[in-house]
């Protein structure tokens, strides 16, 4: 795996949006990509739908 993240992502992203399969797939893909998660997930209802986040970041390499 790569020192450093792919296609000149960051290191940290903080991934949103409306909780459904689409979002899970997004987490999805930046775990098969090497990301990790960091922290819990957080949730919010806005009125029509609720909004999760989850931050993820690139693990150090030593």
């Amino acid at each position: 795996m790569s020192a450093s993240p792919p296609e000149g992502l960051p290191r940290y992203r903080l991934l949103t949006g409306k909780d459904d399969a689409s979002f899970c797939r997004r987490v999805s893909e930046a775990l098969d990509m090497g990301y990790v998660l960091y922290g819990s997930p957080a949730a919010t209802f806005n009125g029509d739908h609720v909004v999760v986040a989850q931050a993820i970041v690139w693990p150090e390499r030593d």
